[in-house]
């Protein structure tokens, strides 16, 4: 069984090697009880968007980690994929602008994943 962190960067590694832009951690656990990590991204388009979460999905499932449930696959412009411990945010660009979640989480810190990213 994978920790929360491990799963963040599992999801993390995935994101960035399928070409997802401004991948974001936030440490969630102090501030809701919903998750302790989200994992924030932007896609270029819907097709990307569904495509990344696909690919987290079956990374983590992989692992043991299958998802709780997936929503917004038919949307449109956002994709949330809950494992639980862990929430995938997969977003057009417009859309993140919109809902600007790092704004709204921003007593969450910020978790450092540099060393993660190849792109």
């Amino acid at each position: 069984m994978l920790t929360p962190r491990e799963m963040a960067d599992i999801a993390v590694k995935t994101l960035d090697s399928k070409k997802a832009e401004n991948i974001k951690v936030l440490e969630t656990k102090d501030v809701t009880v919903l998750a302790d990590y989200f994992v924030i991204c932007t896609a270029g388009n819907v097709t990307h968007i569904k495509t990344l979460a696909d690919e987290v999905d079956k990374a983590l499932s992989d692992q043991g980690e299958a998802p709780l449930r997936t929503e917004g696959y038919h949307g449109g412009g956002w994709i949330l994929v809950d494992f639980g411990c862990l929430v995938v945010h997969i977003f057009t660009d417009e859309t993140r602008k919109f809902y600007n979640l790092e704004h709204l989480w921003g007593d969450a810190p910020q978790v450092d994943i540099s060393g993660l990213l190849t792109h």
